[in-house]
């Protein structure tokens, strides 16, 4: 089995969505024959590598809100984060552009290394509110994985290394539908988007385990509104909070 994962660094929901299927697949018995590779989306291809406003900020401007409200809506976030294990630091991240780190982390795949790096980029920004678009932090995070931090410099130094890579990952998207993250395609037959509970992971790879066939479409296993849990349009939604 093989489950393709649409995702931004910059999504919060991406890493909420990873950390769930990693729980689901922890779970299931037959984790050994399934394979997660990792696929670029960029939220806001346009968003520049330096941006002098705090997330809060960007969120109030994107939704029309205020900032209080922005911080209440990140703190929901958060705290779903929390439920999962992860700690996001929104006071402190520095929104960016994610070309780069995408482009690192196909760098990463050709050692053998995606899956760490992926992990490293996303802690870095929730977590540690490091600069990922930033090509010395990037270098840094490379080396923390084992990866030569100047051949990392001198590949980002770049623009056009694995550029194409990126590029073809989001036409693909493209052609599926996508727009907004995390969105997981198991064989690529069936999808489940947005940061979908845990067991929604586990029902869905147990019923694609036992009833994989030819289908010539995506069938949608998602439980919720993708729109409660999924980034798009260069922001996140919103969840509207149940009392």
């Amino acid at each position: 089995m093989k489950i393709e994962v649409w995702s931004d660094f910059v999504c919060p929901f991406c890493y909420i969505g990873k950390r769930r299927l990693e729980e689901a697949l922890a779970q299931f018995p037959q984790k050994d024959q399934v394979e997660v590779e990792f696929k670029s989306f960029e939220l806001d291809p346009n968003s520049p590598k330096n941006i002098d406003k705090s997330i809060h900020e960007v969120l109030a401007g994107k939704y029309g809100m205020s900032l209080e409200q922005a911080k209440q809506a990140n703190q929901g976030v958060g705290q779903q984060a929390a439920g999962v294990g992860l700690t996001y630091h929104f006071d402190t991240m520095k929104p960016t552009n994610t070309f780069d780190a995408h482009r690192l982390a196909k760098f990463a795949k050709t050692r053998g290394k995606e899956a760490e790096v992926t992990e490293k980029l996303l802690y870095a920004y929730f977590t540690d509110s490091k600069h990922i678009g930033d090509h010395d932090t990037l270098a840094d995070i490379a080396a923390a994985a084992g990866i030569d931090r100047e051949e990392t410099l001198k590949v980002l130094q770049d623009q056009n290394a694995y550029a194409n890579d990126v590029r073809i990952d989001e036409s693909i998207a493209q052609q599926y539908g996508i727009s907004g993250v995390p969105y997981f395609v198991i064989n690529q037959k069936y999808a489940i988007s947005g940061a979908q509970p845990t067991a929604t992971f586990s029902g869905a790879l147990q019923q694609v385990w036992q009833e994989e066939s030819a289908s010539p479409v995506l069938q949608d296993l998602s439980t919720e509104n993708a729109e409660d849990a999924s980034c798009a349009d260069g922001s996140c939604a919103i969840p509207e909070r149940k009392e």
